[in-house]
């Protein structure tokens, strides 16, 4: 199944920031809604509180495997919404996320929120996604 990703940027500056403003997906296809990825072990407690680097690493690493277990990779992320109690402490830190998308070669939509509180007490960022296959 071929899968064709046509990137919509009206303007270019987010690019630098390793999203599209839009993407046009195409093909016959499984689509995957990945729920909210935390800094959450594999028993389901929270790891890394306090760190926002490493609370974002296994953020990330969540969400591989969850596309992992579904015969995808960060190469099928189409849309990406980051949650955050503190964006400021969050942009430093943030090019380790935007590394690994540039890794698989892909630049989904983004959305990044600063709200007051994650689920889950002392969890600092949180990763949703839509991914296409």
């Amino acid at each position: 199944m071929t899968l064709e990703r046509t990137a919509v940027n009206p303007v270019t500056w987010s690019l630098e920031m390793g999203f599209n403003q839009g993407e046009v997906v195409s093909a016959e296809s499984r689509t995957l809604y990945i729920s909210g990825q935390t800094a959450m072990n594999k028993e389901g407690q929270p790891e890394h509180h306090g760190d926002m680097a490493a609370q974002l690493a296994l953020s990330i690493d969540n969400l591989e495997a969850v596309l992992t277990e579904a015969g995808m990779t960060l190469a099928n992320l189409v849309r990406l919404n980051v949650y955050t109690t503190d964006v400021d402490a969050l942009f430093p830190h943030y090019g380790e996320l935007a590394g690994r998308l540039g890794a698989a070669g892909v630049s989904p939509t983004t959305t990044m929120l600063g709200v007051s509180r994650l689920a889950i007490p002392g969890q600092l960022v949180e990763l949703e996604g839509t991914a296409v296959a």
